[in-house]
């Protein structure tokens, strides 16, 4: 008996609605427990190395002032470092490696003068202490370093913002791999205070960051800096009636393929809970 074409493709589609719908299982695995010997806290990301093992840092516990650890895919933990204040304390942010194979970070506290440092950790553990801050008059190098540092096309890595400098407000330095600093910015509280997000670096390769406090209303700001040091405030935060645009950014921004900057706010918007905002900085 010969049948309809309609009927071969009738059964076909009854046939694709039978079948079950199969996800994949999601698997969830805890690799390590901290227990305070070890490190405690761990703030920071980790960071995968070329070697495919993942490296961290905890903020306190090990001597009492945190550690540098490398811990496998597997579960297996190894702590590098263990900080005892003379080298730094507290790490409070991710490792960047750099292209030399080695890592680099900032601790908020500790050092020579007890106000923070830049180190660099190879991958076998060996610290080498790159710079201790305040150790200007007056502590015109900044204190207490907190964000993530960057690595540029240079042999030079554009530090996180201090929280000191001669105003009290904090800077913006850059640091060579071999440890001299320059500071590039010092903030004044009106041109903003107290910046904890990373820097971008842009594609016309300037840098832009965000501080939480400071500008012309107190409530941050969105600046834009080069690598020789010339700095200009794009946008001062709590612009708007009732501070619609947002207060107190607390991360750094993000570039998006459209050449503008993203970011959030910790508070103010319409709602006073805070909000995500765009900002062309090159138009300006």
């Amino acid at each position: 008996m010969n049948k309809p074409s309609w009927w071969k493709a009738t059964c076909v589609c009854v046939l694709c609605a039978s079948m079950p719908v199969v996800s994949p299982a999601q698997t969830f695995t805890i690799l390590f427990n901290f227990d305070s010997t070890n490190g405690a806290l761990p703030i920071g990301g980790l960071v995968q190395a070329t070697g495919g093992s993942f490296y961290g840092t905890t903020d306190i516990g090990g001597n009492s002032a945190g550690t540098v650890f490398r811990i496998t895919r597997e579960g297996k933990l190894g702590t590098l470092h263990s900080f005892t204040t003379t080298d730094g304390a507290y790490v409070e942010t991710g490792l960047l490696q750099a292209w030399d194979g080695d890592f680099y970070r900032t601790t908020t506290q500790g050092g020579a003068n007890g106000s923070g440092t830049v180190f660099k950790i190879t991958a076998d553990g060996t610290l080498t202490t790159r710079y201790s801050f305040c150790s200007l008059a007056n502590c015109a190098d900044g204190s207490a370093p907190l964000a993530t540092l960057i690595q540029v096309p240079t042999e030079t890595s554009t530090g996180p913002r201090t929280r000191a400098g001669p105003y009290g407000a904090g800077t913006v330095f850059r640091i060579t791999t071999g440890g001299k600093l320059t500071t590039l910015q010092t903030f004044d509280d009106d041109d903003g205070q107290a910046s904890i997000g990373a820097l971008v670096q842009a594609t016309n390769g300037k840098f832009y960051g965000t501080t939480y406090l400071g500008g012309t209303n107190g409530f941050g700001t969105v600046f834009e800096i080069t690598a020789g040091g010339k700095f200009r405030t794009l946008h001062n935060f709590c612009s708007e009636p009732g501070c619609g645009d947002g207060i107190l950014p607390v991360a750094g921004l993000v570039q998006a393929a459209d050449g503008s900057f993203y970011g959030t706010n910790n508070g103010g918007g319409a709602n006073n809970a805070g909000s995500v905002f765009k900002i062309n900085a090159w138009a300006r």
